[in-house]
This record gives structure tokens, C-alpha cells and sequence, in this order.
């Protein structure tokens, strides 16, 4: 594979010396996420998915390395096969969906309430920089904390930095039980329990709430861990028990966003505290017991990224539909913050050569 990476390095170097951009993709799979690609016929595209394959897997350790166009799905199965698990649950959008793109794009599914985010289980990386030389972050342990966390902060930043060319990623044991319970609830009694919940020692995987336009919805709980803490917490959150098969298509329906719901335009990603009351904003979806919102159909931008601002949290412009290419994606930076971005930007990347656009549109 040495010699893929040889020619990525050399696109990158030919790129940088006709000042032309590169478009980084592994399989395509979020092309919609992020801000619309700028109108410039002369960009390239440099390819990832041929970079191929997993390099060292120990189940003991519970670390993985493995580089970017690995298919999340083939990693997927490799770690289940020890009774592993990635888990943030990072949503797979179909078979195409990669390692690299997965951290790149930084999104985690259902777990990540009670697991933590997809940047928490990055390791180590290695980075294809502007100049063509790969640069190497972090390491293949748990606990290493020499130096600046990079490796995290490429978890997200959409390629801007540069291309993602390997990942070392923790992963986890899989639960031995899981139970999930529905509970029919309007949404502002919904969250009420979620937050209840929050400060009781229960073995909360997941939730997510999906109201029915009128008013009720229904609140699905996914409790993990071993068979007694289980059964226990089930008594004390109460319900419906859902069938297993039945559970798991919901959660992966959830996870990878094939669920009905993702299926509308526009799409708004809002994230807020737990305790934010409900936005009543149409249709609503919200998971992590209430930390993420999801909103379906036309919203003043604008107004919905005020309000949101005013309770702490922020919006992003998740699948664009109809809504015009110069509202941005995510929710936009203060002057301070964006002053650090273009800091990091001229460090990495100083000739602009990376997916010029997609995370900020500033730069």
C-alpha cells in the first residue's frame, strides 16, 4: 500500500505547485454534510478509498489501526467477531461509508450519550499535510499524553487540515445484555424524564424521542450492561419492552439514518443542553436524552441559530434541500474562535489547498 500513499503525496505536491485545491473523498458517503463545494473547475479530487485495509488489531489491548478508506462496515465486523464494538456508533451511511471519513466528518450516533464522542476513542493519526510529507500524531495507546492532542482535532474538521491517511481508534466490549423500553410521552415530559434520569445510576445506552406532530410521541430507552443492573433499571424506568430484532432495526434505523424521519428536507442538527425546554418547531426528533434535537422542514435560520445560541447549544444546517448555498452549514463562530481556525489553517495549510470551504466558509 506504500505505493498508494506515494501517489497521494504526489498529487498533493502537484496540486500545491499549480496552486490548484484538492477535494478529499474516501466513499462519498457525506458529501452532503458540510457547506456546498465552491464553483471551481479546476479543483481535483484526491481520492482516499484505495488506501486500504487494516494494519494491526489487538482485541486485548482493545485498539485498532487501520488506514482511511478501510470500510467502516469490514472494521465493523472484524471487532464484532471479537465481541468488540465501535462505541460511538458512528452512522455508516450505506456499505460505501470509511474509517476516514468517519473520523473526518467527527459524527457519532445513539451511544454517544453515555460513551462519549467519536474524537474521545481517536488514539493516533497520520496526516497526508499540504507539502505532500505525512505527519504522524498520538500513538497506539490509551495513555499517551505527550504533547498537543492533535489527533482529536482532526476528529471533525472535515478535511481541512488535511487528508486523514491512517486512524488508531479504541474500541469496546459489547454490552452482554441490552433491553430497550418505549414510554408514550408528550415531548416536554419526555425530556423532563431524561433529565430525571440523568442523575440516577442507570445503565442508559440511548434515547431518543420522536414525536407524532400533534403534540405526543413516543420515548424509546436503550438500557446496557450486565443482566441484573438491567433487569433493575427496566423496574425503574418502566414501559414497554421492545423485541430484540425489533430494537436493533430501530437503533440501527437510528444510527445510520434510514429511519423515515431523515428523510425530510431541510434538516437541522441542534444541540443543546439536556435541560433546554422543547423548541416547538414542527417536527421533531431528539436523541441523547434531549442534548440533540433534530428539526425537519424550512426554519428561519437566523432565528433558530439565535435562540439555540441563547440556551447554550448551536445549529447546523444538516441536509441542505432547498435552502440557499450562502447560509452556512454550521453554526457561525465568534470573532475569537474563528481567529484560532485560520491560525490552525495556516499552519496546516497554508496554500489553501484542502477542501477549501466546507467546515467554514471564511476560508
Amino acid at each position: 500500500m506504500e505505493y498508494v500513499l506515494s501517489e497521494l503525496s504526489e498529487q498533493v505536491a502537484t496540486a500545491r505547485a499549480a496552486k490548484r485545491t484538492l477535494r478529499i473523498r474516501g466513499g462519498g458517503t457525506k458529501a452532503f454534510y458540510g457547506n456546498p463545494w465552491p464553483g471551481d473547475e479546476t479543483a481535483g479530487w484526491l481520492d482516499l478509498a484505495p488506501y486500504s485495509g487494516v494494519i494491526t488489531y489487538e482485541p486485548s489491548e482493545l485498539v485498532l489501526t487501520a488506514r482511511s478508506g478501510t470500510p467502516l462496515a469490514e472494521i465493523e465486523a472484524l471487532v464484532a467477531g471479537q465481541g468488540q464494538m465501535l462505541a460511538f456508533e458512528p452512522p455508516r451511511f450505506g456499505s460505501g461509508g470509511t474509517l476516514g471519513g468517519c473520523v473526518a466528518a467527527g459524527l457519532s450516533g445513539p451511544r454517544r450519550m453515555a460513551a462519549g464522542a467519536a474524537a474521545d476513542f481517536v488514539l493516533g493519526t497520520r496526516l497526508l499535510g499540504a507539502d505532500g510529507t505525512v505527519l504522524h500524531f498520538g500513538g497506539e495507546v490509551m495513555k499517551n499524553v505527550a504533547g498537543y492532542d492533535l489527533s482529536r482535532l482532526l476528529a471533525g474538521s472535515l478535511g481541512i487540515l488535511g487528508a486523514i491517511v491512517e486512524v488508531s481508534l479504541k474500541v469496546v466490549p459489547k454490552p452482554r445484555t441490552e433491553v430497550t423500553t418505549l414510554l408514550e410521552l408528550d415531548e416536554r415530559r419526555a425530556l423532563e424524564q431524561c433529565l430525571r434520569w440523568r442523575s440516577q445510576p442507570l445503565p442508559i445506552s440511548a434515547t431518543a424521542w420522536i414525536g407524532d406532530g400533534v403534540g405526543r410521541g413516543c420515548l424509546s430507552v436503550r438500557v446496557s450492561g450486565n443482566e441484573s443492573a438491567v433487569r433493575q433499571a427496566l423496574v425503574r424506568i418502566g414501559g414497554q419492552t421492545l423485541l430484540e430484532a425489533d430494537a436493533d432495526a430501530f437503533w440501527t434505523g437510528l444510527r445510520d439514518q434510514t429511519h423515515a424521519f431523515f428523510r425530510q428536507t431541510p434538516l437541522w442538527r441542534v444541540a443543546l443542553p439536556p435541560k433546554a425546554p422543547a423548541l416547538d418547531l414542527g417536527a421533531t426528533l431528539h436523541e441523547w436524552g434531549g442534548g440533540l434535537r433534530w428539526l425537519a422542514g424550512p426554519q428561519d435560520a437566523a432565528a433558530l441559530r439565535a435562540r439555540a445560541q441563547a440556551l447554550g447549544g448551536s445549529v447546523c444546517l444538516y441536509r441542505r434541500g432547498d435552502v440557499p448555498a450562502d447560509v452556512p452549514a454550521f453554526h457561525p463562530l465568534t470573532a475569537g474562535l474563528l481567529h484560532i481556525h485560520q491560525r490552525l489553517k495556516q499552519e496546516f495549510d497554508p496554500a489553501g489547498i484542502f477542501n477549501p470551504h466546507r467546515l467554514i466558509p471564511e476560508f
